[in-house]
């Protein structure tokens, strides 16, 4: 599969021209235009009712489990028609407890396709097992972003891998 660029954002962020914005979110804004949706990577009627454990669990299992990833960028790159596709949901940028489900498509584009997927406007704070939405207790900070993509704080796991959590997280929900 061919390079290409995926980033995540929020609703209200104002994406320049060339972006294609895609809703991943259950719900969408009033009086917003000129977006499209893909359905298939948003969370589950249980999105809201529960915890980071639980949430994610369910998240890989029923949402990104069945998908192929491969299949997903095609059909991104499809729905974006020459633009950059960003995937779009309401929790806002800044890295903190207010973790949100397109990091979990991050770790999963860059562990099964070596896909560096990150938040635009905060490219620089990684991507994948770095990227900002992540929660704060399963997000790990490369030195770099070099150090990310020659495999030395991200280890890409195998095709049949999933995105877990650690076992710290084991006792939350």
């Amino acid at each position: 599969m061919a390079q290409f660029k995926i980033v995540t954002s929020f609703w209200r962020t104002n994406l320049p021209p060339g972006y294609s914005p895609i809703g991943i979110s259950r719900g969408t804004p009033r009086g917003r235009s000129g977006y499209r949706r893909y359905t298939k990577l948003q969370p589950g009627v249980w999105f809201s009712s529960t915890g980071l454990k639980e949430f994610t669990q369910l998240y890989n299992e029923q949402i990104l489990g069945p998908l192929d990833p491969e299949v997903v960028v095609k059909d991104l790159i499809d729905i974006a028609d020459g633009g950059t596709p960003a995937l779009l949901c309401w929790e806002p940028p800044e890295p903190g407890p207010q973790w949100c489900h397109r990091s979990l498509v991050s770790v999963w584009l860059w562990e099964k396709l070596g896909l560096e997927v990150p938040e635009f406007g905060h490219e620089h704070e990684g991507f994948g097992w770095s990227h900002p939405k992540l929660h704060p207790d399963v997000r790990r900070r490369p030195a770099t972003i070099a150090h990310a993509r020659a495999g030395i704080s991200h280890q890409r796991a195998t095709p049949a891998a999933s995105v877990q959590e650690p076992a710290s997280l084991a006792d939350q929900s």
